[in-house]
């Protein structure tokens, strides 16, 4: 539950909001995931928004980097976002208030609309793949400086950072180290020549939500330029999307001839996170895909 002292900066924040000299507030917890505690704030007993809160340290500019992303996606009009209503950083801990979304069950139409949207978001595209800020995947620190060429981009900021951590944790072994070296080698043949596209970036089935007129909407964001098939191999990993969602996406956006490669190739990275966030439950399935690949 909030401290005091976050109830008291939550009470600043909401009370303009409300119009009035003064707000009746009562809080419902909700799931935060593993780094966020999550409330449903309702004012007045009428007015809704979601409220996440964390420590400061480690991840001071945590929200910032979500806000950020959030109105940088919102900003494109390719899918709903939850609109950022407000931000505090302290010392000590973060707050950040966003936009209640009512969920609903989804249209006949849901998982094409989405299908059709994501392939847009995708089609806005940059010079260079990347980003202008660093961010978070999770909770771990995600480097987005800039490369030419996806392949440099992926191994340079997508997989090294991610070994490394792995191997000072000793969650892996020189042999699989010695596999995603053989891997890197392979990747320029595996990949397609494709523009950078813009990118959720963390686009599991948790990140998705359907509002109250059954259409889609994206949460938590971990946004860059960088290859589309990231995004569509997230979709997988812990239950694909309804088929009627690629079917979709491949109409608007036709997919390579060897996406399904892409996709196991793009789903190492997420995998490594997991690993070093979570332990060894993830190393079976990295270890299948470095066997198929490198």
């Amino acid at each position: 539950m909030l401290s005091e002292t976050q109830k008291k900066v939550l009470y600043k924040i909401v009370l303009p909001l409300t119009g009035t000299a003064t707000a009746n507030i009562s809080l419902h917890a909700t799931g935060g995931g593993s780094v966020n505690e999550a409330y449903r704030v309702r004012i007045n007993g009428r007015m809704n928004y979601f409220l996440k809160i964390n420590a400061s340290s480690p991840y001071n500019d945590f929200f910032e980097k979500e806000k950020l992303g959030l109105e940088y996606l919102k900003k494109q009009n390719t899918i709903r976002l939850p609109g950022v209503i407000a931000l505090y950083t302290e010392r000590n801990f973060q707050l950040l208030l966003l936009e209640w979304v009512e969920q609903s069950v989804p249209s006949a139409n849901f998982w094409t609309v989405f299908g059709e949207q994501l392939a847009a978001l995708h089609q806005i595209s940059a010079t260079q793949f990347g980003f202008e800020t660093n961010n978070y995947m999770g909770a771990l620190y995600q480097s987005n400086s800039f490369s030419n060429h996806w392949t440099d981009f992926f191994i340079e900021n997508r997989l090294k950072p991610q070994l490394k951590i792995a191997v000072e944790k000793k969650l892996l072994e020189n042999k699989q180290v010695f596999l995603f070296e053989k891997l890197y080698n392979k990747l320029d043949g595996i990949f397609d020549q494709e523009k950078p596209a813009l990118l959720h970036g963390d686009l599991w089935s948790g990140n998705y939500l359907c509002d109250e007129n059954g259409r889609p909407v994206l949460i938590d964001p971990a946004i860059y330029y960088g290859h589309r098939n990231v995004d569509l191999a997230m979709t997988t990993l812990f239950g694909r999307f309804d088929p009627v969602f690629y079917e979709a996406y491949n109409y608007h956006y036709p997919l390579p001839n060897n996406y399904r490669e892409q996709w196991d190739i793009c789903n190492l990275y997420p995998l490594l996170i997991h690993l070093n966030l979570f332990g060894r439950t993830y190393l079976s399935q990295i270890d299948s895909i470095l066997k198929n690949y490198a």
